[in-house]
Formats: C-alpha cells, sequence, structure tokens
C-alpha cells in the first residue's frame, strides 16, 4: 500500500494531534490550516468517501479560557477545560465545514463506550446512520463525565478504536512528525526513517520515543498502540505530518509517511473476531429458505426464523442452526431473545407493530454474520 492508495479507502478516520490544531501561545484555534483541511475533506466526499475526524485540542483551548496553568491540572480542572474548548473547538469544525455544505455531528466517547457490547453497538449505529445520512463526524473523548478509570487518555488509540467499530479502510493520524523512525529523530541524528510496517514486533515496539512537552497526550507509544489496534481489525494506518497546509492532499501526493499494514480486510477480520473470539449466549433456529439466503451473502430476517433458544441481549453473539440443529453461522443479534422470539416468523415490516418500537429490519444483518 502507499499513498495513493488513500483514495480507494471507502471510509476514512482522520485523527488530528492537538498541537496540529491549536496555537499553543495564544490558545486558539489555526483557522487557515482549519480551512485546507476542510478543502481535503470535501474533496474526499466528493469521490464518495465517508470521513470521521477525531479531534484532540480541547483541553489546550479550554484550560486558556478558564486560565488555568499549562501544566498538572487535576482530572476536574481537565474535564472543566474540555467542556470549555469543545465548544469553541466544534464551532469551528462547524462553521469551516458549513462553507463547503458538509454537516458536522459531534459524538463525546469514553473507553467504555468502546467495551461494553450494548453501548458499543448504540455508538457504532449512531456513527453508520450519520454517515449514511451524509453528515461528517466530529468525535472526541467525553472528558468532561470519564473518570480516570474509563479514560483512553489519548485520542491515537480512540481513533483506532473508532476505526475498528466503523470497519474503516484508513486511519490517518495526523502529527507532527511525518512517521516511525529507529529511535527519536529530535534526540538522534543516525535515526532512520521506518516506511511500511507489516508486523508490530517487539523491535518496532522498542523503535517508540516519549511524548513531546506541550498539550498532547500521545507520542509514538501511543501511536503503536493505535496501529495494533487497528491492524488487527483490518483498517491500514499511517503517519504524517500534518503541519503543512492541505494534509491529506500532501499524504496522497507522495508526501513522506508511515503505513502500517493489515493482513486482512476490515470484513473479514471482523468475521473472524465474530467466529473464533465470541462466546455464543443462545442459538436461533432457521428454515432452509433462510440458510440457503444466508449463504448467499444475505441478512437474516425474522420470517426465517422457527425457533430462538437461551437468554441474550442485543448485540450478543449467538449460533445459527440449520433445520437439523447443526451450528451453520454465527452471527451478533440485533434483539434481544425475547424480542426475537416475539418477532420470529414475521415479516419486517410487522416489527414496529409488535415491538412497539421500529428496530433492524434483519435479525442478523449479514455484516455480523460469519458463516461456517
Amino acid at each position: 500500500m502507499n499513498a495513493n492508495r488513500l483514495p480507494d479507502a471507502k471510509r476514512i478516520v482522520v485523527k488530528i494531534g492537538s498541537a496540529l490544531l491549536v496555537d499553543e501561545a495564544h490558545g486558539a484555534v489555526r483557522r487557515h490550516w482549519l480551512e485546507t483541511l476542510a478543502d481535503d475533506v470535501a474533496a474526499c466526499r466528493e469521490r464518495g468517501q465517508q470521513v470521521v475526524i477525531v479531534s484532540s485540542g480541547a483541553i489546550a483551548v479550554g484550560r486558556r479560557q478558564l486560565d488555568l496553568p499549562k501544566g498538572g491540572l487535576r482530572l476536574d480542572e481537565k474535564q472543566a477545560a474540555a467542556a470549555t474548548g469543545m465548544v469553541r473547538l466544534a464551532h469551528a469544525f462547524q462553521e469551516t465545514l458549513a462553507h463547503r455544505h458538509i454537516t458536522v455531528a459531534q459524538v463525546l466517547l469514553t473507553l467504555e463506550d468502546s467495551e461494553n457490547r450494548r453501548r458499543y453497538l448504540n455508538a457504532r449505529n449512531t456513527l453508520e446512520a450519520l454517515l449514511k445520512l451524509g453528515a461528517v463526524p466530529l468525535i472526541n473523548e467525553n472528558d468532561t463525565v470519564a473518570t480516570d478509570e474509563i479514560r483512553f487518555g489519548d485520542n491515537d488509540r480512540l481513533s483506532a478504536r473508532v476505526a475498528a467499530m466503523i470497519s474503516a479502510g484508513v486511519l490517518v493520524l495526523l502529527s507532527d512528525i511525518d512517521g516511525l523512525y529507529t529511535s527519536d529523530p529530535r534526540k538522534d541524528p543516525d535515526a532512520a526513517f521506518v516506511p511500511e510496517v507489516r508486523e508490530i514486533t517487539p523491535e518496532i515496539q522498542d523503535m517508540a520515543g516519549h511524548a513531546p512537552p506541550g498539550d498532547g497526550t500521545g507520542g509514538m507509544v501511543t501511536k503503536l498502540e493505535a496501529a495494533a489496534i487497528a491492524t488487527n481489525a483490518g483498517s491500514a494506518m499511517v503517519i504524517c505530518d500534518g503541519k503543512p497546509d492541505h494534509p491529506l492532499r500532501g499524504l496522497e501526493d507522495g508526501a513522506r509517511c508511515t503505513w502500517f499494514l493489515p493482513s486482512e480486510t476490515p470484513r473479514s477480520a471482523r468475521k473472524h473476531w465474530i467466529a473464533g473470539s465470541l462466546k455464543a449466549h443462545g442459538s436461533i433456529t432457521v428454515d432452509d429458505g433462510a440458510l440457503k439466503a444466508l449463504r448467499g451473502g444475505k441478512s437474516l430476517l425474522p420470517a426465517g426464523v422457527v425457533a430462538v433458544e437461551g437468554d441474550f441481549q442485543r448485540g450478543d453473539a449467538v449460533l445459527v442452526k440449520d433445520s437439523s440443529g447443526q451450528e451453520a453461522a454465527r452471527g451478533l443479534c440485533a434483539y434481544s431473545s425475547d424480542d426475537a422470539r416475539t418477532i420470529m416468523g414475521h415479516k419486517s415490516a410487522e416489527i414496529e407493530g409488535l415491538l412497539g418500537y421500529r428496530g433492524r429490519d434483519e435479525i442478523i444483518h449479514r455484516d455480523d454474520l460469519a458463516l461456517n
């Protein structure tokens, strides 16, 4: 993969470091740079790509508005600064992208939202809906409510979790460094540039340095951790210098960067995760017609379900059995066991009348299904 592969990705997650977005001297958003990034985002969307932005900088902006010191803030002070700064950041993104007829939607997440199955599913469904409706989600950690125990602590890993959550093709880390080196190039003049990484080995991990002083909380250590999360989910990740104007265009034009390459696509990685990493909490038996449809790449609809066994919640993994009781697939159910029993054998159009709310048309979507 090279920089020219970026235009081929259906979904792109762009993570913006605090040092890029915020003028450290004045605590203000670098509006000219943001305008050029907005041009790049608009260009991606014009060719049919979906873009998600994970932005740092809320605390950096907010602490100056509240006259808080630069370092050593308590958690409650960081949360207060984030609450103040995120309003200004969101407004800057909204105003800048609105000039290009792009709608921005703010989404605040915590680590718990990516680890709790039901909250993960809710977050994923919200992001999917926003992307399908043509919006650009603007994501940050929900610093105002997160405690130390449920914090990401940096947006590198947050952006990787988001990329995995939505099966993004590429995660772009816009940083103040142009990629991975064998050692810290600010300290070692002999540090060699690493253009491509196919596996994050202990040798690669040893190349990571420490976060530089300033408002950022990342560093190469967290970027390598993000690369592991992203590539394990089938997403490619690239680290590039985001300081110049039009950073995404520069990446496409061949700017120096480091690519971290996955061994699988997001789709196949997700299916392997469903097939081998999740404990089944129940089973759903389908008729022969539904089984044939599943093997043809279709989703499982309520009409094809003849039995539901076990006690499970929405988002849990379940076995899919054929009429003889043999396991034919495994998937993530969009309904609880009680609701699945209520709607089984019925058409999707009847779901709202049976349950009193409009859920998904499918009991198991094909993207959440792994055939044996």
